[in-house]
């Protein structure tokens, strides 16, 4: 990998994510050499993805090259690889580019979308936890209006034309509110010689609530948001199976699509030689107080890859962002300390809440002391994801995409730039 022998210790990061961005930022000035592996070269914007697969935003203003937010620190050093092993033992990583030594190693590696072992649904189904899966979808949204275009059979348009998004969590409910206002303001001006009123979105929770770690107020809330949007909100139905044609579920309820996204779920993004049985709880790798791997001690994970089980947090703290960035910059100061012969500080969660937007105007914040819904909390949610955005050039090409769609009532990056390959052979049987 050419990466220069140094006098400090090496400490590995793997995964630049909100953790890993904020542990290497955290010892970038520190006696310490970084090494950051990454399988792509850019830092990812996760809860502005939904916003990509429906136009609203380019993918450029929500990724942000690594190498650029970490390019002042003298000794970080970033390699475009994918980790395919740990050698615990040999305290070494394997990728596909060649072996690298560590003196400490953090797995900052994030989540995947959890299919539950659904392979039917993997298949067929469409995720949305990278840029690349958000453009495909964005490309399967445009295409099937195309397509609906182009059949005569009414049936078959109207499957085209139906959305299905299993899962009530922020993710979905805020795709779905997307859709709904998509198919509100844009699809009439865009295919004025199809009846886009057709057009149906559906969102399928498992439970009895949408956004059900947020208060009752709120999922109740943001359940009325969506159904003054149009979208049918569907509750205690679990999505059993989806052929690319048909989605079953455990009532024997179906719905005819061509596009099934799938939110119901992540699981952490786990590297062979720290997967075992012993090391793994709820799909994420069990971390103690400090974020380290009990079973060996210079290995360290941080974010939603990481499960420090607690009273507070029996299933781990939150798979969300601020989880991730307040546990990297906590072992940042920790790798210090340990360096320097301290000991190292427990890492304790401060949770500043959570929110979910709906559409234009809608939205629904929990704050430790305060709840409310509407437009000051719109507002409020925009205001906290702007802050967050790494880039100055970033922020500003969101703001003015919002307050141009805001003003217009309209989003411009409907491109089918990559065309989505699906098969629509089957509505035609």
């Amino acid at each position: 990998m050419n990466i220069p022998k140094s006098s400090y210790p090496r400490v590995v990061i793997v995964g630049g994510g909100f953790g890993g961005i904020s542990l290497a930022k955290k010892l970038g000035h520190k006696e310490v050499q970084v090494v950051l592996l990454d399988k792509h070269n850019y830092h990812t914007f996760q809860p502005l993805l939904y916003q990509v697969s429906t136009g609203g935003l380019e993918p450029d203003s929500i990724a942000y090259p690594i190498r650029k937010v970490l390019q002042d620190y003298p000794n970080f050093f970033f390699r475009l690889a994918e980790v395919t092993h740990v050698d615990a033992a040999q305290k070494s990583v394997q990728t596909n580019i060649g072996t690298l030594s560590y003196d400490y190693l953090v797995l900052a590696t994030g989540s995947e979308t959890n299919f539950f072992g659904n392979t039917e649904i993997e298949r067929h189904g469409m995720a949305m936890k990278t840029i690349p899966e958000s453009l495909n979808l964005r490309s399967l949204i445009l295409e099937n209006f195309e397509q609906a275009l182009l059949t005569d059979d009414l049936h078959e348009r109207d499957a085209l034309m139906n959305f299905v998004i299993v899962g009530g969590g922020p993710t979905g409910v805020e795709l779905a509110g997307a859709l709904a206002e998509i198919k509100k303001g844009i699809l009439p001006k865009d295919y004025p010689d199809l009846d886009t009123r057709r057009a149906q979105i559906n969102l399928i929770q498992s439970g009895d609530r949408i956004l059900n770690a947020m208060s009752p107020k709120a999922s109740q809330k943001a359940e009325d948001f969506l159904e003054k949007l149009g979208v049918h909100v569907w509750k205690d139905t679990r999505v059993t199976g989806y052929d690319g044609k048909v989605a079953t579920t455990k009532t024997d309820l179906t719905f005819e699509t061509a596009t099934l996204v799938w939110a119901a779920g992540v699981r952490g993004a786990l590297i062979k030689g720290v997967d075992g049985d012993a090391l793994i709880v709820g799909g994420r790798l069990r971390v103690n107080e400090f974020n380290q791997l009990v079973e060996w001690p210079s290995i360290f994970a941080v974010g939603d890859v990481a499960c420090a089980a607690s009273d507070a947090h029996p299933r781990g703290h939150p798979m969300m962002a601020q989880p991730a960035i307040q546990q990297g910059k906590q072992l940042g100061d920790n790798l210090v300390r340990l360096l320097e012969g301290e000991p190292m500080k427990p890492f304790k969660y401060w949770d500043k809440g959570s929110m979910a937007t709906v559409g234009r105007n809608k939205a629904v914040v929990d704050l430790p002391k305060f709840k409310f819904q509407g437009v000051f909390a719109w507002f409020v949610w925009m205001f906290v994801h702007l802050f967050f955005l790494i880039g100055f050039r970033n922020r500003m090409v969101v703001f003015v995409n919002w307050v141009y769609n805001y003003v217009r009532f309209d989003r411009e990056a409907r491109l089918i730039i990559r065309p989505f390959e699906k098969d629509y052979s089957a509505f035609k049987e």
